[in-house]
Protein backbone atom coordinates (compact mmCIF):
# COMPACT_ATOMS: atom_id res chain seq x y z
CA UNK A 1 0.00 0.00 0.00
CA UNK A 2 1.51 3.09 -0.97
CA UNK A 3 1.19 6.42 1.08
CA UNK A 4 -1.12 7.80 -1.67
CA UNK A 5 -3.95 5.79 -1.35
CA UNK A 6 -3.42 4.45 2.16
CA UNK A 7 -6.12 4.78 4.45
CA UNK A 8 -6.01 7.72 7.34
CA UNK A 9 -5.90 5.05 10.13
CA UNK A 10 -3.00 3.05 8.34
CA UNK A 11 0.03 4.06 11.15
CA UNK A 12 1.68 4.73 7.37
CA UNK A 13 -0.28 6.98 6.09
CA UNK A 14 -0.06 11.26 6.26
CA UNK A 15 -1.03 12.76 9.80
CA UNK A 16 0.95 13.91 12.60
CA UNK A 17 1.26 11.98 16.02
CA UNK A 18 -0.82 13.85 18.57
CA UNK A 19 0.13 13.57 21.97
CA UNK A 20 -2.75 14.41 25.45
CA UNK A 21 -0.75 15.80 28.39
CA UNK A 22 -2.08 16.45 32.06
CA UNK A 23 -0.70 16.38 35.16
CA UNK A 24 0.17 13.21 36.02
CA UNK A 25 3.06 10.80 36.48
CA UNK A 26 3.01 10.02 32.84
CA UNK A 27 3.41 13.43 31.61
CA UNK A 28 7.54 12.62 30.69
CA UNK A 29 6.93 9.41 29.40
CA UNK A 30 3.94 10.31 26.73
CA UNK A 31 6.18 13.36 25.80
CA UNK A 32 9.18 11.08 25.19
CA UNK A 33 7.05 8.37 23.47
CA UNK A 34 5.44 10.63 21.30
CA UNK A 35 8.68 12.06 20.07
CA UNK A 36 10.20 8.75 19.66
CA UNK A 37 6.97 7.79 17.24
CA UNK A 38 7.34 10.84 15.38
CA UNK A 39 10.95 10.84 14.37
CA UNK A 40 10.23 6.93 13.51
CA UNK A 41 7.85 7.92 11.41
CA UNK A 42 8.69 10.90 10.28
CA UNK A 43 5.28 12.47 10.94
CA UNK A 44 4.38 16.03 12.46
CA UNK A 45 4.27 16.29 16.14
CA UNK A 46 1.81 17.81 18.79
CA UNK A 47 1.50 17.83 22.18
CA UNK A 48 -2.64 18.75 23.36
CA UNK A 49 -3.49 20.17 26.77
CA UNK A 50 -7.70 20.10 27.45
CA UNK A 51 -8.63 22.16 30.28
CA UNK A 52 -11.16 19.77 31.39
CA UNK A 53 -13.25 20.21 34.78
CA UNK A 54 -13.21 17.24 36.66
CA UNK A 55 -15.63 16.04 39.21
CA UNK A 56 -12.72 15.41 41.42
CA UNK A 57 -11.74 18.90 40.95
CA UNK A 58 -15.09 20.58 41.28
CA UNK A 59 -15.73 24.28 42.65
CA UNK A 60 -16.65 24.53 46.11
CA UNK A 61 -20.86 23.81 46.80
CA UNK A 62 -22.85 27.17 46.20
CA UNK A 63 -24.78 26.66 49.50
CA UNK A 64 -25.80 30.79 48.70
CA UNK A 65 -29.44 29.77 48.81
CA UNK A 66 -29.77 29.46 52.43
CA UNK A 67 -27.97 32.85 53.34
CA UNK A 68 -29.43 36.44 53.32
CA UNK A 69 -29.51 38.27 50.40
CA UNK A 70 -26.23 40.49 50.75
CA UNK A 71 -24.17 37.57 52.41
CA UNK A 72 -25.23 35.29 49.34
CA UNK A 73 -24.09 38.14 46.76
CA UNK A 74 -20.43 38.15 48.48
CA UNK A 75 -20.22 34.96 48.85
CA UNK A 76 -21.13 34.50 44.68
CA UNK A 77 -19.05 37.10 44.06
CA UNK A 78 -16.45 34.90 46.23
CA UNK A 79 -17.19 31.41 44.47
CA UNK A 80 -16.48 33.71 40.83
CA UNK A 81 -13.68 34.63 42.12
CA UNK A 82 -12.33 31.12 43.42
CA UNK A 83 -13.28 29.68 39.83
CA UNK A 84 -11.43 32.51 37.68
CA UNK A 85 -7.95 31.70 39.72
CA UNK A 86 -8.91 28.38 39.01
CA UNK A 87 -8.92 29.19 35.51
CA UNK A 88 -5.88 31.23 35.00
CA UNK A 89 -3.78 28.62 37.39
CA UNK A 90 -5.08 25.83 35.38
CA UNK A 91 -4.27 27.48 32.03
CA UNK A 92 -0.71 28.34 33.32
CA UNK A 93 -0.08 24.52 34.64
CA UNK A 94 -0.92 23.37 31.17
CA UNK A 95 1.38 26.21 29.08
CA UNK A 96 4.10 25.07 31.79
CA UNK A 97 3.43 20.90 30.92
CA UNK A 98 2.85 22.20 26.90
CA UNK A 99 6.52 24.01 27.15
CA UNK A 100 8.70 20.81 29.27
CA UNK A 101 6.86 18.60 26.53
CA UNK A 102 8.26 20.48 23.81
CA UNK A 103 11.80 20.98 25.61
CA UNK A 104 11.96 17.30 25.78
CA UNK A 105 11.09 16.68 22.12
CA UNK A 106 13.91 19.09 21.08
CA UNK A 107 16.12 16.84 23.32
CA UNK A 108 15.43 14.32 21.22
CA UNK A 109 15.62 16.59 17.60
CA UNK A 110 11.87 16.85 16.70
CA UNK A 111 10.23 20.03 16.14
CA UNK A 112 7.05 19.84 18.29
CA UNK A 113 3.63 22.43 17.95
CA UNK A 114 1.56 22.69 21.13
CA UNK A 115 -2.12 22.96 21.72
CA UNK A 116 -4.28 23.90 24.55
CA UNK A 117 -8.03 23.08 24.19
CA UNK A 118 -10.98 23.67 26.88
CA UNK A 119 -13.64 20.73 27.10
CA UNK A 120 -13.65 17.02 27.02
CA UNK A 121 -10.38 15.06 26.09
CA UNK A 122 -12.50 12.05 24.46
CA UNK A 123 -14.67 14.79 22.25
CA UNK A 124 -11.54 16.76 21.47
CA UNK A 125 -9.68 14.02 20.48
CA UNK A 126 -12.40 12.50 17.99
CA UNK A 127 -12.94 16.58 16.52
CA UNK A 128 -9.00 16.39 15.92
CA UNK A 129 -8.43 12.85 14.57
CA UNK A 130 -9.12 13.12 10.93
CA UNK A 131 -5.26 14.27 10.60
CA UNK A 132 -3.83 11.79 13.48
CA UNK A 133 -1.83 9.16 12.16
CA UNK A 134 -0.99 8.19 16.11
CA UNK A 135 -2.67 9.14 19.17
CA UNK A 136 -0.48 8.59 22.55
CA UNK A 137 -1.54 8.96 26.37
CA UNK A 138 -0.68 8.20 29.00
CA UNK A 139 -2.00 4.86 31.12
CA UNK A 140 -3.10 6.67 33.93
CA UNK A 141 -4.31 10.04 34.10
CA UNK A 142 -3.63 12.84 37.02
CA UNK A 143 -7.11 11.27 39.15
CA UNK A 144 -6.31 7.86 38.19
CA UNK A 145 -6.15 5.89 41.68
CA UNK A 146 -2.27 4.72 41.63
CA UNK A 147 -2.06 2.98 44.87
CA UNK A 148 -4.95 0.08 43.52
CA UNK A 149 -3.26 0.22 39.84
CA UNK A 150 -6.49 1.31 37.90
CA UNK A 151 -6.74 2.45 34.49
CA UNK A 152 -7.67 6.09 34.35
CA UNK A 153 -11.34 6.04 32.95
CA UNK A 154 -10.39 8.86 30.29
CA UNK A 155 -7.93 6.38 28.84
CA UNK A 156 -11.13 3.68 28.29
CA UNK A 157 -13.00 5.79 26.84
CA UNK A 158 -10.66 6.92 24.44
CA UNK A 159 -9.87 3.54 23.46
CA UNK A 160 -13.71 2.90 22.60
CA UNK A 161 -14.50 6.29 20.93
CA UNK A 162 -11.09 6.87 18.50
CA UNK A 163 -10.36 4.89 15.55
CA UNK A 164 -6.60 5.80 15.10
CA UNK A 165 -3.76 3.53 16.86
CA UNK A 166 -2.71 4.30 19.92
CA UNK A 167 0.10 4.61 21.77
CA UNK A 168 -0.79 3.54 25.56
CA UNK A 169 2.57 4.72 27.13
CA UNK A 170 4.16 3.02 30.05
CA UNK A 171 5.11 5.06 32.85
CA UNK A 172 9.51 5.00 32.25
CA UNK A 173 10.19 5.49 28.69
CA UNK A 174 13.38 3.31 27.10
CA UNK A 175 14.35 2.48 23.59
CA UNK A 176 12.88 0.14 21.78
CA UNK A 177 14.81 -2.92 20.53
CA UNK A 178 12.01 -5.69 20.80
CA UNK A 179 8.12 -5.91 20.00
CA UNK A 180 5.59 -8.20 20.47
CA UNK A 181 2.94 -8.89 18.12
CA UNK A 182 -0.21 -10.54 19.79
CA UNK A 183 -1.17 -12.42 16.49
CA UNK A 184 -4.36 -14.91 16.89
CA UNK A 185 -4.92 -15.43 12.32
CA UNK A 186 -7.85 -13.24 12.47
CA UNK A 187 -8.56 -10.69 9.92
CA UNK A 188 -7.60 -8.35 12.37
CA UNK A 189 -4.45 -9.19 13.44
CA UNK A 190 -3.65 -10.31 9.97
CA UNK A 191 -4.45 -6.67 8.81
CA UNK A 192 -2.28 -5.57 11.68
CA UNK A 193 0.44 -7.88 10.43
CA UNK A 194 0.33 -5.64 7.08
CA UNK A 195 0.19 -2.38 9.16
CA UNK A 196 3.41 -3.21 10.49
CA UNK A 197 5.18 -4.56 7.80
CA UNK A 198 4.76 -1.34 5.98
CA UNK A 199 5.27 1.37 8.63
CA UNK A 200 8.97 2.86 9.43
CA UNK A 201 8.06 2.72 13.12
CA UNK A 202 9.23 -0.88 13.00
CA UNK A 203 12.27 -0.69 11.21
CA UNK A 204 15.04 -2.35 12.66
CA UNK A 205 13.34 -3.80 15.18
CA UNK A 206 13.28 -7.46 16.33
CA UNK A 207 9.55 -8.44 15.99
CA UNK A 208 8.23 -11.29 17.65
CA UNK A 209 4.86 -12.97 17.28
CA UNK A 210 3.05 -14.63 19.85
CA UNK A 211 0.06 -17.16 19.15
CA UNK A 212 -1.61 -18.02 22.72
CA UNK A 213 -3.08 -21.96 23.00
CA UNK A 214 -2.63 -25.00 21.49
CA UNK A 215 -1.20 -24.97 18.03
CA UNK A 216 -2.78 -26.80 14.98
CA UNK A 217 -2.02 -26.84 11.44
CA UNK A 218 -3.98 -23.91 10.97
CA UNK A 219 -2.50 -22.19 13.36
CA UNK A 220 0.58 -22.70 12.38
CA UNK A 221 0.39 -22.06 8.68
CA UNK A 222 -1.08 -18.13 10.14
CA UNK A 223 1.78 -18.22 12.66
CA UNK A 224 3.90 -18.83 9.26
CA UNK A 225 2.04 -16.69 7.05
CA UNK A 226 2.90 -13.74 9.32
CA UNK A 227 6.27 -14.33 9.78
CA UNK A 228 6.95 -14.81 6.05
CA UNK A 229 4.87 -11.41 5.72
CA UNK A 230 7.04 -9.15 7.87
CA UNK A 231 10.38 -10.80 6.69
CA UNK A 232 9.34 -9.74 3.31
CA UNK A 233 9.15 -6.52 4.08
CA UNK A 234 12.76 -6.75 5.68
CA UNK A 235 11.81 -7.02 9.35
CA UNK A 236 14.10 -9.30 11.77
CA UNK A 237 10.49 -11.49 12.53
CA UNK A 238 9.99 -14.57 14.40
CA UNK A 239 6.60 -16.41 15.54
CA UNK A 240 6.33 -18.84 18.92
CA UNK A 241 3.31 -20.76 20.38
CA UNK A 242 2.55 -20.40 24.45
CA UNK A 243 -0.23 -22.42 26.03
CA UNK A 244 -2.37 -21.09 28.35
CA UNK A 245 -4.43 -18.10 28.69
CA UNK A 246 -3.81 -14.89 26.63
CA UNK A 247 -2.97 -12.15 29.06
CA UNK A 248 -0.79 -15.01 31.14
CA UNK A 249 0.71 -16.16 28.10
CA UNK A 250 1.65 -12.18 26.50
CA UNK A 251 2.85 -11.32 30.12
CA UNK A 252 5.14 -14.32 30.96
CA UNK A 253 7.20 -13.71 27.02
CA UNK A 254 7.34 -9.48 27.50
CA UNK A 255 9.30 -10.62 30.62
CA UNK A 256 11.37 -13.24 29.70
CA UNK A 257 12.07 -11.94 26.27
CA UNK A 258 12.87 -8.91 27.37
CA UNK A 259 10.03 -6.98 25.05
CA UNK A 260 9.88 -3.49 24.56
CA UNK A 261 6.43 -2.83 23.57
CA UNK A 262 3.50 -4.75 23.01
CA UNK A 263 1.31 -4.51 19.74
CA UNK A 264 -2.54 -5.74 19.98
CA UNK A 265 -5.81 -5.17 18.09
CA UNK A 266 -7.69 -3.26 20.25
CA UNK A 267 -11.25 -4.87 19.12
CA UNK A 268 -12.86 -7.76 18.64
CA UNK A 269 -14.29 -11.69 19.15
CA UNK A 270 -11.20 -13.76 19.83
CA UNK A 271 -9.62 -14.38 22.77
CA UNK A 272 -6.77 -12.48 22.15
CA UNK A 273 -8.63 -9.58 20.31
CA UNK A 274 -11.18 -8.95 23.05
CA UNK A 275 -8.41 -8.23 25.57
CA UNK A 276 -9.38 -4.60 24.91
CA UNK A 277 -13.00 -4.56 25.95
CA UNK A 278 -13.58 -5.84 30.02
CA UNK A 279 -12.38 -6.85 32.63
CA UNK A 280 -8.99 -9.00 30.53
CA UNK A 281 -8.22 -5.92 29.08
CA UNK A 282 -7.92 -3.69 32.35
CA UNK A 283 -5.89 -6.25 33.42
CA UNK A 284 -3.38 -6.56 30.81
CA UNK A 285 -2.90 -2.88 30.50
CA UNK A 286 -3.02 -2.54 34.10
CA UNK A 287 0.03 -4.94 34.44
CA UNK A 288 2.04 -4.16 31.46
CA UNK A 289 5.17 -2.57 32.08
CA UNK A 290 5.41 -1.58 28.64
CA UNK A 291 3.99 0.61 26.54
CA UNK A 292 0.88 -0.92 24.62
CA UNK A 293 0.21 0.03 20.81
CA UNK A 294 -3.33 -0.34 19.93
CA UNK A 295 -3.80 -1.06 16.20
CA UNK A 296 -7.28 -0.50 14.71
Amino acid sequence: MTAANASPSHPNAGGRVLAALDASGYTDSVSHWAAWAAARLAAPLEYLHVLDRHPEAASIADFSGNLAMDTRQKLLQELVAVDESRSKLGQERGRLLLQQARAIAADRGVAAETRMRHGSLVDTLVELESDVRLFVLGKRGEHADFAKGHLGGQLERVVRAVHRPLLVASRNFAEVKRVLVAFDGSPTTRKGVGMIATSPLFRGLEIHLLTAGVANDASAAQLRWAVECLAMAGLSAHGEFRPGEPEVAIAGHVREAHIDLLVMGAYGHSRIRQLIVGSTTTTMLRTCHVPVLLLR
